[in-house]
């Protein structure tokens, strides 16, 4: 009979079965839909190995995940490498090109901050209300990063809620989109802005890390490696090492992140109240920072010549590129001959600078 008494088919619950179901719904999203493939697919797996009783792989210090996790997440390695592989592909060009974009990319940042205090507002300590007002950033990294020195038991729920809205981008983002919007500013067509030469991009990520860490010391382990990685691209010296950043290394750190992350949504820790309240709040902060960047172009319409299409200003959340093509598919609706995709990267980096400093200021009054 002993050993009846391990197996874990006699140990299942029905939270344990809920989770399952949660777990296979992300793995239809990611298989199916889609949706965040790279992320929710090992998010998924992490929920289901997690809630199989007597497993014991997050037990600290023996269980297996429970060493990704802590090595890889609470160490706060896995977020840094992944803004590195994300440095590695970026282009600062757009950014660079028209500086007055940046505005657009902290602007859309209203959204974790008036969902912080709204978190506070119902009852959430403010490391719970920083965590959960970060979601609105659409940057899963700095959610983790965030999530894990403030509120460690939200950072399951936290994550999929950020990388859940991160895909469903090109549904949330359109409906607001053409709310706050004309259909003659949907047809704007934006100047070119002035050629970026090799010595620039090479110049802007050791200047942005100095400047940027200086003022939010905080946000070093993210910015650092962010820059690092593009520094990496920019110098045109190490191909190797850019190669790596962009693939090996960010596949290799992508599947531990998702794994580990899933795996801290146990039953105890995601079947409560307040975690759907969470993906509530979070959806609320990236409608917000939508809407914010949309307006904030429209003003800055009233004080110039070069007029700026509105719709770039929803690429200001963090959501790379995913955010930037559904300005683009919009601005083609409206006018076919209308290319806004590299404009709408602008706002799109400045959105990934702007939720790590929004991340670094929490961390900076609250840790």
């Amino acid at each position: 009979m002993a050993i009846f008494e391990h197996m874990g088919v006699f140990a299942v619950t029905p939270g344990t079965a809920v989770m399952w179901l949660i777990s296979l719904t992300l793995i239809y999203l990611a298989i199916s839909k889609k949706y965040e493939p790279l992320l929710l697919l090992p998010i998924g797996f992490g929920i289901l190995i997690a809630n199989l009783p007597l497993t014991e792989l997050m037990v600290p210090g023996e269980g297996l995940i429970w060493r990704f996790y802590h090595y890889g997440i609470e160490w706060e390695v896995i977020p840094p490498l992944i803004f590195l592989g994300l440095g590695a592909l970026t282009d600062f060009g757009p950014l660079l090109s028209q500086p007055r974009l940046i505005f657009l990319g902290a602007a859309a940042q209203a959204g974790v901050y008036v969902t912080f205090f709204a978190a506070t507002s119902f009852g959430f300590t403010l490391e719970e209300a920083a965590t959960i007002g970060i979601i609105g950033g659409a940057d899963g990294p700095t959610t983790i990063f965030l999530a894990a020195k403030l509120a460690p038991h939200l950072l399951g729920a936290c994550a999929v809620a950020a990388y859940s809205y991160m895909a469903l981008v090109p549904i949330i983002q359109p409906p607001i989109m053409r709310l706050l919007t004309t259909e003659n500013e949907r047809r704007i067509r934006m100047k070119k802005g002035r050629k970026i030469g090799a010595r620039e991009k090479l110049f802007f990520p050791i200047a942005a890390t100095v400047v940027i860490i200086l003022l939010v010391p905080a946000s070093a382990p993210l910015i650092a490696m962010f820059m690092l990685g593009n520094l990496f691209r920019e110098s045109k010296v190490v191909d190797r090492l850019t190669d790596a950043a962009q693939n090996s290394l960010m596949n290799i750190v992508t599947i531990f992140l998702g794994i580990s992350v899933g795996a801290t949504m146990t039953a105890e820790n995601f079947l409560r109240n307040d975690v759907l309240f969470i993906f509530f709040l979070g959806l609320v902060a990236f409608i917000i920072g939508t809407a914010t960047g949309v307006i904030l172009a429209k003003l800055m319409n009233l004080f110039t010549s070069n007029k700026i299409n509105p719709l770039i200003g929803g690429a200001g959340v963090s959501a790379v590129p995913m955010a930037a093509r559904v300005v683009q598919r919009m601005g083609v609706e409206a006018d076919k001959k209308n290319n806004l995709l590299m404009f709408a990267m602008g706002p799109n980096i400045a959105g990934v600078i702007g939720t790590v400093i929004a991340a670094g200021i929490f961390l900076t009054l609250l840790k």
